[in-house]
């Protein structure tokens, strides 16, 4: 079910299980995340929701682990690349 990278993803697409668990924790019907991810079929989105109510502790201790996970990229690159600055960095590069 992991990818390569550690990651979960939900019936071969490109679409993760924290995206579904996520959509479904905040109140999204499974018709309502294949409306919003159209790769996903309708019965890959009810087995990751089955999935995720039946294992919820494993579940949201990865989701847990992925979060802490994206937090410390997000500070890494934060520190590796000055934000300082970049709106007026960018907009200087735009032609006139």
């Amino acid at each position: 079910m992991l990818d390569t990278d550690g990651v979960a993803r939900v019936g071969g697409t490109r679409v993760t299980l924290d995206t579904v668990a996520h959509a479904f924790v905040r109140g999204a019907t499974a018709e309502e995340i294949a409306q919003q991810y159209p790769s996903l079929s309708l019965s890959d989105i009810y087995a990751t929701i089955s999935f995720y109510l039946q294992n919820k502790y494993a579940v949201d201790k990865y989701l847990e682990q992925r979060a802490s996970k994206a937090k410390a990229v997000r500070e890494e690159n934060e520190k590796r690349f000055d934000q300082s600055g970049i709106r007026e960095r960018l907009l200087a590069r735009k032609p006139k």
